[in-house]
């Protein structure tokens, strides 16, 4: 409740400060129980002009306790999304088990990856395993070799050559990228999402949702296989 607004609930109250100062005379232990009250009152010093240590200090812990207050709604305001998008991966996942054929997993993965990312494109490219272990000569496989081996995405600026390969024309309007290890018995890849905004996917992003979605892609890839969805 803003002050103004307090003050203009009892103007037609002449009683109201009498019984509130007879209240809290009555009941001194009131703000034991309700600090917060408490840490909201300004107390005005008797010496006009002057300042005590103690209110100087109370207004300091005025501002750290607004300021961890807007840090605590902040966690939670991440929380719930963060929670949203947990139900929302659950959905599509039971959508992706319902799935008999790669013109729709290409589909789904458009539809849903571009939604939930506010992404500007989507692909995925896959590549024989055997490219890999045998390090035969795969212009495209090469660039993203070192993959076979994440567990992880990885998330920043997209990168020139990498982006040509993933996006062909499409790459010169995309800056930032996350890109997702896919593994499946006998095929290795990427799904990239992609966005015209630089800090939309940057290092220092959380991957662990992005890890999942690369694990249920790469789950579902081993009963239905393809070898691209291109230009998504």
């Amino acid at each position: 409740m803003s002050k103004h607004h307090a003050e203009s609930s009892y103007p037609d109250e002449p009683n109201f400060h009498i019984r509130v100062a007879n209240y809290l005379i009555g009941h001194p232990n009131f703000f034991d129980h309700h600090p917060e009250v408490l840490a909201a009152l300004q107390v005005p010093h008797l010496v006009a002009g002057a300042t005590s240590l103690i209110e100087q200090q109370v207004r300091v812990l005025r501002k750290q306790l607004e300021s961890e207050r807007n840090r605590v709604s902040h966690v939670i305001a991440l929380a719930r999304e963060y929670d949203a998008m947990i139900t929302r991966l659950h959905t599509v996942t039971l959508k992706l088990i319902a799935l008999d054929s790669p013109e729709e997993l290409c589909a789904l993965a458009k539809e849903f990856l571009l939604r939930e990312f506010n992404a500007d494109a989507v692909t995925l490219k896959l590549f024989p395993l055997a490219i890999a272990i045998d390090q035969q000569t795969d212009s495209a496989a090469a660039v993203f070799q070192a993959f076979i081996m994440h567990k992880h995405a990885q998330c920043g600026v997209l990168d020139d050559v990498q982006g040509k390969l993933l996006f062909d024309e499409m790459s010169a309007t995309l800056r930032s990228a996350a890109l997702i290890p896919i593994h499946t018995d006998t095929q290795f890849g990427v799904l990239a999402i992609a966005s015209s905004e630089i800090e939309r996917f940057h290092a220092d992003m959380a991957t662990d949702l992005l890890d999942r979605l690369g694990e249920i892609f790469s789950n579902k890839l081993k009963t239905l296989p393809l070898n691209a969805c291109n230009h998504l």
